[in-house]
């Protein structure tokens, strides 16, 4: 009898299969939400609005479009004899209630940011997240690097040192330079909260190596996410009286009370796209890929406020634009080239294997 190791079968080629799908689509959502959002949040504060701790509920609030899915899968599993709510284990949904408030903390720094800065500026800022998020993945995931990996990061470092040189010179009009500052220290607060989180979630789906991913999971993940973080920032809001000063914001607003309320609906649904996205990303391959994903978004994020904004774009932020454009490429082909590799090794083993002789 031949001693021989068995090739992947056709239950393992569509477990993979439905796995890269997963992938593509949570990037498309990303996509989505990553291109909207910070665009509305910038028209929230370009045309009156003010409110931070609204701002960062906005970010979480649009959880119950997830409650249909997730209705629709719990009914099929009753069917099918499983009369289980929630898939998460009890330290993963803990874990969820812990990720909500970094998730508001980061929503309400993101929010000062965005109202202090253009929004191009803070698309660049936000997604130096990718340092942090290779920093964090290194030392709680033990996320292995390349030159190429390392590459990125000090290219991406640089871009928001390059942000920072002509800082003095572009604020938007009433914003003092103090403000300024201030809001490029929050929005580097939020790129660090947003490094910290995509790691945080990777932790907790390898603690959960038993249970077979899934979009469902995903969605059950960021609901929890999203009630704890929706919960907070709306208590901020209780202490701050923003609740009542809504209607005096939205009849003050720029473009008028209804497009206010638009403004917020359609802000509230980007967002969670954003991180229903992000933490499908994150599930399907890795925290590094999410942050690298988020980094494309980067020439989009550049291109809609010039266009729709009318926002300046300056020979700084030109560099600021290459070197984290370069700095992507960079990391794309050095994953590239290790997964050639991998792939390669693995051929050879699995040939060396069939070539065994038999067992006498």
């Amino acid at each position: 009898m031949d001693v021989r190791s068995p090739l992947p079968g056709e239950e393992e080629k569509a477990a993979t299969a439905l796995r890269r799908t997963l992938l593509f689509l949570s990037i498309a959502i990303m996509a989505v939400g990553g291109g909207g959002g910070p665009l509305v949040a910038r028209i929230y504060f370009l045309h009156g609005g003010a409110r931070l701790w609204l701002s960062s509920l906005l970010q979480t609030v649009a959880f119950p479009i997830l409650l249909m899915p997730l209705s629709i899968s719990y009914i099929r599993h009753r069917r099918r004899g499983d009369a289980r709510i929630f898939s998460l284990t009890g330290r993963a949904a803990a874990a969820c209630l812990g990720l909500g408030l970094l998730m508001a903390l980061g929503g309400y720094m993101y929010g000062y940011g965005s109202a202090a800065l253009p929004a191009s500026t803070s698309t660049i800022l936000i997604s130096s997240q990718l340092a942090f998020t290779a920093t964090f993945a290194f030392f709680l995931v033990k996320q292995r690097f390349t030159a190429y990996s390392v590459n990125a990061v000090v290219l991406l470092v640089i871009a928001v040192v390059a942000l920072g040189l002509q800082a003095s010179g572009e604020r938007p009009d009433g914003v003092s330079r103090r403000r300024y500052y201030l809001g490029f220290a929050t929005m580097l607060g939020a790129a660090v909260l947003v490094g910290l989180m995509t790691p945080l979630v990777e932790l907790t789906r390898l603690k959960m190596r038993r249970k077979k991913i899934s979009y469902v999971l995903v969605m059950e993940m960021q609901l929890i996410i999203s009630i704890s973080s929706s919960a907070f920032s709306a208590m901020a809001m209780l202490i701050n009286k923003d609740f009542q000063a809504i209607p005096r914001e939205a009849k003050a607003f720029g473009l008028g009370g209804t497009k206010y309320y638009l403004v917020l609906v359609a802000s509230s649904i980007f967002w969670q796209l954003m991180n229903l996205g992000l933490l499908g990303v994150v599930f399907c391959s890795s925290a590094l890929l999410a942050s690298i994903v988020a980094t494309t978004l980067l020439p989009v994020g550049e291109i809609l406020p010039v266009f729709l904004l009318h926002e300046k774009f300056n020979g700084w932020k030109a560099i600021a634009m290459v070197l984290a454009v370069w700095g992507f490429v960079s990391h794309l082909y050095g994953e590239h080239r290790e997964n050639k590799t991998r792939n390669d090794q693995t051929t050879v083993e699995e040939l060396q294997e069939l070539e065994l002789p038999a067992a006498p």
